[in-house]
């Protein structure tokens, strides 16, 4: 377990949060105490280096962005309960199929993080769904945690499982044609949030990439900083600031190769429940104030959560952040504000897939001229304006 590796870590990088005590510092040098020595650096991802610098670049190419569709059985269930559907594999997979096969989805989605049962499922037809993503030049992605669990020790706070049996199953996957993967951990800013859990979130989503890297998949680190909360955005800008930086301590530290991986973060937002909103210009300030000052340039792509936010407000924040040239590549990784009008439209009916695969584009055209700088909100539907905020929302 992730845990149970901390006891050997140098805990002197992190520092406590929420006015705890913090760690001792590091020695400024160790020179003068011992000779020096030459250090071999370790290979990195030796075998696939190459392959993951090319997946990542075109994943994070422009005007295209990420469909992630990979809620778990129980969270999908969740999403068709809300149209009259039951949870059946069979349901989920029409579902699956009318999003992963409407006609010219390439042309604005270049990634697709599926679910595991989906990774291995095909059409009604017999055609497996990677050869539909593969034809439109979609690049299969897989979400491989194992989800969310109470953290000892903390605020109440989880840590985020699935480290065992990891590479195995990386290994099964590339075989059936995944390319990327994603790891979800989350933090809490009204828990604190404990200098254990950004630990602990940094340290799994650091062995998740190093993991991920050695069979082949780029690895998507999220370290999901939830809307719960009515703090400030200045406080968000301070937590989302220490997260990153413990984040990219210990991917360093496990040789992780930067050019070969993309982000997922949250924007940097007020609280859900912040008596004052902030406006897409504030929003794409603070947050490209965060990403300036802890991600490398040497990283290929940045592709934003929705986190609840209205399917025009994520289209809008993002549309913001690209106003003037970034270091990296400022993109989305859209679940619920790609899909949420999708399903709606769909309702469950055959007749209405048609409808439901056009408005899927609707979304994903938006986001992608939001990710050139070129989005107009004008004639959005009311439907699309509305908050998706769930408080301690689960995949």
């Amino acid at each position: 377990m992730a845990c149970a590796s901390f006891a050997k870590l140098n805990a002197t990088s992190s520092q406590w949060i929420a006015g705890q005590q913090s760690f001792a510092p590091r020695p400024r040098s160790s020179a003068a105490r011992f000779p020096a020595r030459r250090v071999s650096a370790p290979i990195r991802a030796a075998a696939y280096s190459d392959e993951l610098v090319q997946t990542a670049k075109s994943i994070a190419s422009p005007g295209r962005g990420i469909l992630a569709i990979d809620e778990s059985n129980a969270t999908c269930g969740k999403r068709l309960a809300s149209i009259g559907l039951d949870n059946t594999e069979v349901n989920r997979q029409a579902y699956r199929q009318l999003l992963l096969t409407t006609p010219g989805l390439g042309e604005y989605i270049s990634g697709a993080i599926l679910f595991e049962e989906t990774l291995y499922q095909s059409t009604t037809d017999g055609k497996k769904f990677v050869d539909c993503l593969r034809e439109e030049k979609i690049v299969p992605g897989i979400k491989v945690d194992k989800g969310l669990v109470p953290l000892p020790g903390s605020n109440n706070e989880s840590w985020c499982q699935g480290l065992d049996g990891l590479a195995s199953r990386s290994a099964e996957y590339y075989k059936q044609g995944a390319r990327f993967a994603k790891w979800r951990t989350v933090v809490s800013i009204p828990c604190g949030p404990s200098a254990l859990a950004v630990k602990e979130a940094a340290w799994g989503l650091a062995r998740y990439a190093a993991i991920s890297q050695d069979n082949g998949l780029v690895p998507i680190v999220e370290p999901e900083i939830l809307l719960d909360g009515d703090h400030p955005i200045e406080r968000t800008l301070e937590v989302a600031e220490k997260v990153w930086s413990e984040v990219f301590f210990y991917l360093a530290e496990n040789n992780v190769l930067f050019e070969g991986i993309l982000l997922k973060p949250s924007m940097v937002t007020p609280g859900a429940e912040h008596k004052e909103k902030a406006s897409p210009e504030t929003i794409a300030k603070y947050t490209l104030t965060m990403l300036r000052r802890r991600v490398p340039p040497a990283v290929p792509g940045i592709m934003f959560l929705s986190g609840g936010q209205s399917e025009v407000q994520a289209t809008q924040n993002l549309n913001a952040m690209n106003q003037s040239p970034n270091p990296w590549r400022v993109s989305f990784s859209y679940a619920r504000a790609l899909q949420n009008t999708v399903l709606k439209t769909w309702q469950g009916r055959p007749e209405n897939v048609e409808a439901a695969q056009k408005s899927l584009l609707v979304r994903a055209k938006a986001n992608s001229l939001a990710q050139l700088g070129q989005y107009s909100a004008e004639g959005e539907s009311e439907e699309a304006k509305k908050g998706m905020f769930v408080k301690g929302y689960t995949y």
